[in-house]
């Protein structure tokens, strides 16, 4: 039997990504096909905080279990940023190619490129909550390359690997990436319950 659950997000790349990996077992409704339009505040300051703030917002208002992401870059001569911060760095207007010159910019005569992305995953299921989390590590080369993915993909080279996220296209990140490892997780958990 085909369970549905809300994915509280209504990024295309995203739910292209996670319809992907947990395959056909799962109808993966976004925000707007359960009616939610709004752009709920991300406020907290943690990726797991985050991702709790979303999916209780949509259990609250819309009744669903529901699970929700949050991920960001953190690169480690940045101390970590942009972290929280990913998707705003260059401010709200949430442009992935600003935030990335941002990023290139304070990067610059920088010898240590080594960061990774880290995603967590939390869940809201028959009243409880539960996360999970995912990270890739890698490095920021010096300029864009590729088209496919999205946010920091052009500018990140995965440990093991010479492409960039966004020039190894989804089949191949859907089996790496931060985000493949955190709804791993998500699906033998959910896999499991179903069994129960």
């Amino acid at each position: 039997m085909n369970k549905k659950i809300v994915f509280a997000t209504n990024n295309k790349h995203k739910l292209d990504e996670i319809r992907s990996i947990l395959g056909a077992s799962y109808t993966i409704a976004s925000m707007d096909e359960i009616g939610c339009s709004e752009d709920i505040p991300e406020t907290a300051g943690t990726l797991e905080g985050n991702a709790l703030l979303k999916a209780q917002y949509i259990k609250t208002h819309y009744g669903y279990d529901c699970f929700a992401d949050d991920t960001g870059l953190e690169v480690k001569a940045l101390n970590n940023a942009p972290g929280v911060y990913s998707a705003r760095y260059a401010g709200e207007a949430k442009d992935s190619k600003a935030n990335i010159r941002k990023v290139l910019k304070e990067l610059e005569n920088r010898t240590d490129r080594s960061a990774r992305f880290r995603t967590v995953i939390a869940l809201i299921t028959e009243g409880k909550e539960y996360l999970f989390e995912g990270a890739v590590k890698g490095k920021i080369i010096e300029e864009a390359r590729g088209n496919a993915g999205f946010g920091y993909d052009p500018v990140f080279v995965p440990e093991g690997y010479a492409e960039t996220f966004a020039e190894m296209g989804i089949d191949v990140k859907n089996k790496i990436s931060h985000r493949a490892k955190a709804v791993e997780q998500l699906k033998k958990f959910l896999d499991e319950k179903r069994l129960d």
